[in-house]
């Protein structure tokens, strides 16, 4: 659907619903055509092999380990997460950010200082829950401010940009022990207990993983198919025509920014509570390129992506270390990172689509084979 397309469809819409202002027998038409077109939208979206993933996501924590359900699940949910923000700016705004992490180390550190931690000198002990808003909150200003300053840049002047910010966050968490406690971070940023549930537990706090997991990933798909979310594919396109269609093309660029920094702030609180910390190797060189490996070995091009980007690399970092040395684990993520980038750059998800393709193509010459050889 071109821009073009999508205005001429928005001002057929606004001139139907003023032609329909006063008629409750319209209105009640244009409702239940909404609630028609809702109930399309959702069928079409949920397939049946997403109901089976969903059944396996809630029976996991039940049948799988403490150890599988906390280190293995949670963790690639909470990754996931924060790399998910990544590819809605990359993968259908055409801004490949290396700050995501930076934004959800804020929202961390902000969950730190403004709650409980081990270090009471510094935390000033606020509710949870109010520690986790204002994380959120102050970590979405942040990404606003990121995409303010790098929506005006491309390729690879957006990388240099953000990387910037990355590394200068880092410095300053690591140098600066009157608010951010130098190298040490901040220990002990337990998740808390509510109603009697204590969610440092592995099965509590893989739901709360998995909560936040889904709605992030269905607010992405509904975005998507949004208004906003078809110009933000369209400036990813073609920012110039975009913009000569009457587009404000910063502006939907500052806005994705806004949205993934919300994403990646509730990625930034669960890996927090996660580790029970926040130092400044959670935001580090490390940190920022491991987001890009997640988002680009799923696939950027698919919300589900980062997601199976994150289950993979939690694998390879947990179990790498039982396959080569110790010091060289790294070195296997790397190849394994290198040969799905080299066979299939949309990640294993466009590896999948290819293979679905071969067995489409092979299939019809296996059935003309039989009647070939029956003859």
């Amino acid at each position: 659907m071109s821009a073009a397309q999508w205005r001429g469809a928005m001002n057929a819409g606004a001139g139907r619903l003023a032609r329909a202002g006063g008629a409750p027998a319209r209105a009640a038409g244009v409702a239940v055509e909404g609630r028609g077109q809702a109930r399309a939208w959702i069928s079409g979206m949920v397939r049946p092999h997403h109901l089976v993933v969903l059944a396996f996501l809630f029976v996991y924590p039940f049948y799988a380990s403490p150890f599988l359900t906390y280190q293995i699940g949670a963790q690639a949910l909470a990754l996931g997460l924060i790399a998910l923000s990544l590819t809605l700016l990359g993968g259908y705004g055409g801004m490949v950010s290396l700050a995501q992490m930076t934004v959800a180390g804020i929202a961390g550190y902000m969950l730190a200082i403004l709650g409980t931690s081990g270090e009471a000198g510094i935390s000033l002990g606020w509710p949870w829950w109010l520690a986790a808003l204002l994380g959120i909150g102050i970590a979405t200003l942040a990404a606003t401010l990121i995409g303010w300053l790098s929506a005006r840049t491309e390729g690879i002047y957006t990388i240099m940009i953000t990387i910037a910010i990355g590394v200068a966050f880092y410095y300053l968490c690591l140098q600066n022990y009157s608010v951010f406690n130098g190298f040490q971070g901040f220990q002990r940023v337990y998740a808390p207990t509510v109603l009697g549930i204590d969610f440092r537990d592995p099965v509590p706090f893989y739901f709360v993983a998995l909560a936040c997991a889904l709605a992030g990933y269905f607010f992405v798909v509904y975005l998507l198919r949004t208004p906003f979310g078809i110009a933000l594919q369209g400036v990813r396109d073609n920012a110039r025509r975009m913009g000569a269609l009457g587009f404000n093309v910063t502006a939907h660029r500052v806005a994705a920014y806004a949205v993934a920094g919300v994403i990646a702030a509730v990625g930034g609180i669960l890996l927090t509570w996660y580790n029970g910390l926040i130092a400044p190797n959670s935001v580090g060189i490390s940190a920022l390129v491991n987001i890009l490996i997640i988002a680009i070995l799923g696939g950027m091009g698919h919300p589900v992506g980062p997601f199976l980007g994150a289950i993979v690399f939690v694998l390879l970092q947990t179990f790498a270390i039982d396959l080569i040395d110790r010091e060289r684990f790294n070195l296997l993520i790397g190849l394994v990172f290198l040969g799905i980038v080299l066979f299939s750059p949309d990640g294993l998800l466009g590896l999948w689509a290819r293979l679905r393709e071969k067995l489409a193509t092979l299939r019809p010459r296996a059935a003309f084979n039989r009647r070939r050889s029956q003859r």
